[in-house]
């Protein structure tokens, strides 16, 4: 029995670590202590090209898995027309193809996840009568504010109202315990716990993760279509070390560093330790198993900026030679889908 509950408290600490909110934690402990066997899902829109900031949530997966969860990723074509075209329907299954690509060679999987692409599903009858069901009681003051945060709501369109109706719907007929995303995707998280039940379906777990800070700074956010604002999964070794290098990183300063939150987010649970060579002259090296540890460092000035950026670049650099490789190899699949998905 304690070897049980051991494994129950483990699963349920990988699932909360580097989350910011779970809409109900108690549910979820209830579910773990039941021993159901479950299973999560994310959506990756097909919009821009993939970057760091979307690999937060993603590398929540792992920890899923871990947890003893099955996971999948729904790669949401259809979703990334609605907001306001950022695709066009015509591009989508390159945009398809170039996502899932992205996310298998983002991370060293001991099981891929299972991919699922939203056009296979969301444009049967079944799945459009429930939209239109759940567009007969949600208002549109409710949409507009489940949207608010995700579509761009730019003279909104009736699609980007669409979208977080869609969102809610996926949790079902992707027949899953829980949703994964991003703290931005709270409204939408929400929006689904609340109209799910009016239409017979039982409300899931929402997991949310947080946002990281660009790295240009506070104030800032990373943007695909701005090439300097982020880091693609397959940029050149030399790009990355010039991004990282050029990344906000104040001796001291802890709030909304990008390289911090790279390795607590990402680094650390992922590899489990992460290690900084330095000169024996400025302390020798160091090896760091928790983030508080980084922390205290890093805020005492204990870690210069200049170690900590080299230390991450040379990270990314190993970690993503894969991804780099391939996308050197299919440069023609980049130029089909525009200058901004190039590499830098």
């Amino acid at each position: 029995m304690a070897s049980i509950r051991m494994d129950v408290d483990k699963g349920l600490e990988l699932i909360k670590r580097n989350t910011v909110e779970i809409i109900t934690e108690k549910e979820l402990k209830t579910a773990l202590d039941e021993g159901r066997q479950m299973s999560a899902y994310i959506g990756r829109a097909t919009t821009g090209s993939i970057h760091l900031g979307h690999l937060i949530p993603l590398s929540k997966l792992v920890d899923f898995q871990k947890a003893g969860i099955s996971t999948k990723v729904l790669l949401a074509d259809v979703h990334s027309v609605l907001d306001d075209q950022k695709s066009k329907w015509e591009d989508l299954d390159l945009r398809v193809e170039y996502t899932r690509k992205c996310i298998e060679l983002a991370f060293d999987w001991e099981k891929q996840p299972e991919f699922v692409r939203g056009s296979d599903y969301q444009i049967k009858s079944d799945y459009i009568l429930d939209v239109l069901k759940m567009s007969t009681i949600a208002t549109v003051d409710r949409a507009t504010r489940a949207a608010s945060e995700v579509t761009r709501m730019k003279n909104p369109k009736v699609s980007e109202l669409i979208y977080p109706i869609m969102q809610a719907l996926d949790e079902e007929y992707l027949d899953v315990d829980i949703q994964l995303g991003g703290i931005d995707q709270r409204h939408i998280f929400a929006f689904a716990r609340e109209y799910m039940p009016a239409l017979g379906y039982r409300s899931r777990i929402e997991v949310m993760t947080p946002l990281v800070a660009s790295i240009r700074g506070p104030g800032t956010k990373m943007s695909s279509s701005v090439p300097e604002s982020n880091i693609k999964i397959y940029d050149s070794e030399e790009a990355i070390r010039r991004k990282i290098n050029s990344a906000y990183c104040p001796e001291g300063m802890t709030h909304d560093n990008l390289l911090l939150q790279l390795v607590g987010f990402f680094i650390l649970p992922a590899e489990g330790k992460f290690k900084i060579y330095r000169d024996a002259k400025f302390g020798g090296d160091l090896e760091i198993t928790n983030y508080s540890e980084l922390e205290a460092l890093f805020s005492e000035k204990k870690l210069h900026p200049a170690d900590l950026k080299k230390a991450v670049a040379d990270y990314l650099v190993e970690r993503f030679k894969f991804a780099r490789k391939y996308f050197e190899g299919n440069l023609d699949l980049l130029n089909q889908l525009g200058k901004e998905f190039l590499p830098s």
